[in-house]
């Protein structure tokens, strides 16, 4: 079993790589004019640069070799074809919503990479082998069935992190938790002797922690760069993986923790609440008003929060919050023993929180109770709207 020390090298790793890569990323990006203009459905104000998803992938491929070479992580890279799947398929997710930041892809095209990627990790072991019901059991999926659900859970995720990239350090704050979250309720399995030790997922958790705390700096408000699409897919398929490993792969059962193995596919539903409660939203949002799912809007849980009154800063630390309040939820029971039975009316209760703070009723309302006086979403902060040249951001981009 790995020790705290080598899991500590690992997030140390990818910590430090991906801080350091970041800033000659942006420099690089600058240069060669890859930036985000300012536009009438995003909030920043000024070109920012982007591609800050190629520093996560230095950091996740270094991470990865300093796992290899502590030697505390042998079983899990004794799996050879997994290990390698991992890297290939995570790559290819990578590189696909890279291009797409530098030349947008289309649609298809872009879901097709995804695809690619997830086939992959299917074929090296990265997948689901059982589907659990809560309260109605298990079912062990066939050979039709599995390659089906990995591919979906793999682009469902992915889908999520991307869509919740709408403010500065929003979705790599939101992954951090979600991350650390899964990283310790993994670590409980593993010391439970629920999950084997060449199981990957806390390895891959603890990475994603290094990837978005060594990110955060630079893309907490106000960005020096963005992640993009090759920053947020990488994100998503890192975090299918490691959710898969623990909630697909395994039908045992955990005495006193009826609710974690009745439904350990929903775990990362939970942990990942915000994104995940996001794309259903959009999907419903654009579906009601007959547009397509890939077609962007301004009315995501952080764009209403900021329609609220909320600050970017503000906005970001609220859903920063709320995500640790779920992943706490979902971690007592397992920490505890305890807790099991109310959790699922905890969860209940917070969506529907969620739901009546920031549904479209009441931003009307509220507009109405302010004489339609009209507030700017994208206005800065006290202290927060300095020239660019304070930020360290250029005018002008060549």
């Amino acid at each position: 079993m790995p020790t705290w020390f080598d899991l500590g090298a690992v997030f140390a790793a990818a910590f430090f790589v991906t801080f350091a890569t970041t800033p000659l990323v942006r420099r690089y990006a600058l240069a060669r004019g890859l930036v985000v203009q300012p536009d009438e459905r995003r909030v920043h104000q000024r070109p920012t640069a982007q591609l800050g998803g190629t520093a996560m992938m230095a950091g996740f491929v270094v991470a990865l070799g300093t796992a290899w070479a502590t030697g505390g992580f042998d079983a899990i890279f004794s799996v050879h074809l997994q290990m390698l799947g991992l890297l290939v398929g995570a790559g290819i997710v990578w590189a696909v919503g890279t291009v797409d930041d530098v030349r947008e892809m289309s649609a298809p095209a872009k879901t097709a990479g995804v695809v690619l990627g997830a086939c992959v990790l299917f074929w090296s072991g990265i997948n689901m082998q059982f589907f659990r019901i809560p309260f109605a059991g298990t079912i062990v999926l066939s050979a039709d069935w599995a390659p089906l659900l990995t591919v979906l859970w793999v682009f469902g995720l992915c889908t999520a992190v991307n869509l919740i990239d709408g403010l500065d350090g929003l979705a790599a704050g939101i992954v951090a938790i979600a991350a650390g979250s899964f990283a310790a309720y993994g670590h409980k399995l593993l010391t439970s002797g629920l999950i084997s030790t060449d199981n990957p997922s806390v390895l891959i958790a603890v990475i994603v922690v290094g990837l978005c705390l060594g990110f955060l700096p630079h893309n907490f408000h106000p960005a020096r760069i963005f992640m993009g699409d090759g920053g947020a897919l990488l994100l998503g398929v890192l975090m299918a993986a490691s959710t898969m490993l623990v909630g697909g792969q395994s039908d045992e059962s955990f005495s006193g923790q009826t609710y974690f193995f009745f439904a350990p596919l929903f775990i990362p539903l939970f942990i990942l609440g915000v994104p995940i409660l996001d794309t259903a939203f959009a999907i419903v949002r654009r579906a009601r008003h007959r547009s397509g799912v890939a077609t962007a809007d301004k009315d995501h849980l952080h764009h209403r929060l900021m329609r609220l009154g909320h600050g970017q800063r503000r906005s970001v630390v609220i859903l920063w919050l709320w995500t640790a309040l779920l992943s706490a939820f979902v971690l007592y029971p397992a920490y505890t023993g305890k807790g099991d039975a109310i959790l699922p009316i905890l969860m209940l209760a917070l969506g529907l929180l969620l739901y009546t703070l920031f549904h479209p009723g009441r931003r009307q309302a509220r507009g109405a109770e302010r004489d339609g006086e009209e507030t700017d979403p994208a206005a800065p902060e006290p202290g927060e709207g300095l020239p660019s040249s304070d930020r360290g951001l250029p005018t002008q981009v060549p």
